[in-house]
């Protein structure tokens, strides 16, 4: 088969690889397509920060070249016994692979595994023309949805556990600081909420796709702008305020958009050290939430109903053969060049 093999930062190989074998429980699934996302572009230019590139994994046992690829649809086409029913099957893989065993498991928060490990991040993944995957990590996609509209099950997952992490009661004013890849899929994940939602960006195109995913207002902002700038602009406060976008200085905005009660829900991730004055936060009763990944057996579920009733094609930037996916979808996206999701066909 044809996969995407990254060998080290700035290498990836569009090359030759053995067909992957169904393992015990696993289903080999004919990709058709696998979506990028930041993640990818990161690990691609900066990288290796999750890809076991150098160390073992502990989870999956796999060091050295990897296939990426966490967010991938297809078509079972073999499968180890006991699932051999899946055959045939389209399905979506929410690629985080969780043990079912440990205490995390058992409660149900499967993406706080153990022994948790993500296919194309801590193994091989789908940017390829084949992929082995847990089919417990699988989820049928419904007749009346496309395999291109599917392809956003995994992010839009992630979205929704977002929603469902942060509590947001019906009425709430909600802030989504942070338009862009992962906001938006908040954005869609709020879907039905009949309290006004506003977007804030520094870029308007964002802003305007938001508007059609259901945010109720926008507000432009520059870059450098600091907690005192944006603080008005979500008048008393949000009731839950999600940051989305990670850089330097979000959290300390989002805190000064919360109101008196209110909620603020990290999602997005930055590991530089952030100065933050705490009392503010006390002395307003301020709850902060965090969300990663997604729960599979909940959220993918989810995510693939809400793509099968809605149409939400326009978030997808471009579809590119495997081949071009250096040029045309790793380089770009890292640039801030890509507008909305950046699917991988490898079938032709």
């Amino acid at each position: 088969m044809r996969a995407g093999v990254l060998h080290e930062p700035g290498d990836l190989r569009i090359e030759d690889r053995p067909d992957p074998v169904a393992g015990p429980g696993e289903v080999v699934i004919e990709v058709a397509y696998n979506g990028l996302c930041g993640t990818d572009a990161t690990e691609f230019t900066k990288g290796p920060m999750m890809v076991p590139l150098h160390t073992r994994h502990p989870g999956s046992g796999h060091v050295g070249p990897t296939v990426l690829g966490h967010e991938f649809v297809g078509t079972v086409v073999d499968a180890a016994p006991e699932v051999r029913h899946l055959v045939g099957r389209r399905v979506a893989c929410g690629a985080g692979v969780s043990c079912g065993e440990c205490a995390w498991c058992r409660r149900g928060r499967t993406n706080l595994c153990a022994r948790y490990f993500t296919l194309g991040l801590s193994t091989d993944g789908g940017l390829a023309t084949f992929v082995a995957a847990p089919a417990t990590t699988c989820v049928e996609i419904p007749e009346g949805c496309t395999l291109e509209s599917a392809a956003l099950a995994q992010p839009l997952a992630v979205g929704i556990h977002a929603v469902r992490r942060s509590g947001v009661r019906p009425g709430d004013s909600v802030v989504l600081l942070g338009a862009g890849a992962i906001g938006s899929f908040v954005c869609a994940g709020l879907e039905g909420h009949d309290g006004p939602v506003l977007a804030i960006d520094v870029d308007a195109g964002r802003l305007e796709a938001a508007r059609a995913l259901g945010a109720t207002d926008t507000a432009l902002v520059s870059p450098t702008a600091g907690p005192d700038e944006v603080r008005d602009l979500a008048g008393d406060g949000a009731d839950v305020v999600f940051e989305t976008s990670g850089v330097p200085g979000a959290v300390e905005r989002a805190f000064a958009l919360t109101a008196r009660g209110g909620s603020v829900v990290l999602v997005g991730l930055n590991s530089a050290p952030t100065t933050l004055s705490l009392a503010p936060v006390v002395l307003r009763e301020v709850d902060v939430r965090t969300t990663v990944a997604h729960v599979c057996g909940d959220d993918l579920p989810a995510a693939l109903d809400l793509l099968t009733r809605r149409d939400l094609s326009a978030m997808v930037d471009r579809v590119v053969p495997l081949e071009d996916v250096v040029e045309r979808g790793l380089r770009p996206l890292a640039a801030g060049e890509v507008a909305g999701k950046v699917l991988v066909d490898p079938r032709g």
